[in-house]
């Protein structure tokens, strides 16, 4: 199938908007792996689910890394496991609909990490597994690949990508429709051009971004904004390509001197300009 360029027309009429008689938990209640190092990672994925529209969001993390965690913005709730194992059970109650996995999550018992994954996995909830939930996998892509399931995401940047799939040869574009045929998720291959390819063999390609997203954070921005339109309950591959263009839009729009927090600060005025033309 040839791949299509990422446009609005692709799916904004899916776009989610709250009903007028709706309430938080008819918009999604995301959870998010929390570091016990690299905190910020999933600080940025949080507020960024909830700015694209999320109706709740829940960093779940060690709870030596509470007070860090709970002094980020009061709307983003946080609880402790009482190891790595135990995070899986936080996804148990149906209403916490997804799930981002990775950011900044470390690989200190890359071991742990890896079973901590593959439950997560087996509850087949939209998951978005990104960074170190890929890098703990390197070289054992089939088992990864044996838990991923259609409603899942990976969202390597090339270097993660060669090293979780080394065997794989050819263009970009073939490399990610391999992968996808072997692990039966959605790919979001990272670049300046990102390639979003799912298992039926739809491919869409994003240019509409710029060189300033070349900066710390951005992927875990990205992260959320994806994890959070899949809690709302848009179809994975239309999220994906949804969450890249408003991504880059926001980028583009705030210019240069851009950091991962201004993506965040971005994304309603990118929303109301959206909204408008629905």
């Amino acid at each position: 199938m040839k791949p299509i360029k990422n446009n609005t027309s692709l799916w904004l009429s899916d776009l989610p908007k709250p009903k007028p008689d709706g309430n938080k938990y008819d918009r999604g209640h995301l959870v998010i792996l929390g570091g016990t190092d690299m905190t910020g990672a999933a600080r940025l994925a949080s507020e960024a689910a909830m700015q694209v529209g999320c109706g709740l969001c829940t960093i779940v993390s060690a709870k030596e890394t509470k007070d860090i965690y709970l002094s980020g913005p009061p709307h983003i709730m946080f609880e402790a496991y009482t190891s790595l194992p135990d995070f899986p059970s936080h996804l148990a109650d149906p209403r916490r609909n997804a799930c981002v996995i990775g950011p900044g999550a470390g690989k200190g018992d890359a071991e742990e990490l890896r079973h901590c994954i593959e439950h997560v996995l087996r509850f087949k909830k939209p998951t978005v597994v990104d960074a170190d939930a890929l890098n703990v996998f390197d070289d054992r892509h089939p088992d990864l690949s044996y838990v991923l399931h259609e409603n899942c995401v990976l969202t390597p940047h090339e270097g993660e990508f060669s090293r979780l799939f080394p065997f794989l040869d050819g263009t970009r574009e073939e490399r990610v429709q391999k992968a996808v045929q072997l692990t039966g998720a959605v790919i979001l291959l990272k670049g300046p051009e990102t390639i979003i390819c799912n298992p039926t063999g739809d491919m869409i390609i994003n240019d509409h971004a710029t060189p300033w997203l070349a900066t710390a954070g951005a992927g875990d921005v990205l992260a959320g904004m994806i994890g959070g339109l899949l809690a709302e309950g848009m179809p994975v591959l239309k999220a994906c390509a949804a969450a890249t263009w408003i991504h880059g839009e926001a980028a583009i729009e705030f210019g240069p001197g851009l950091t991962a927090p201004n993506i965040i600060g971005q994304i309603p005025q990118v929303l109301r300009e959206l909204m408008a033309d629905k």
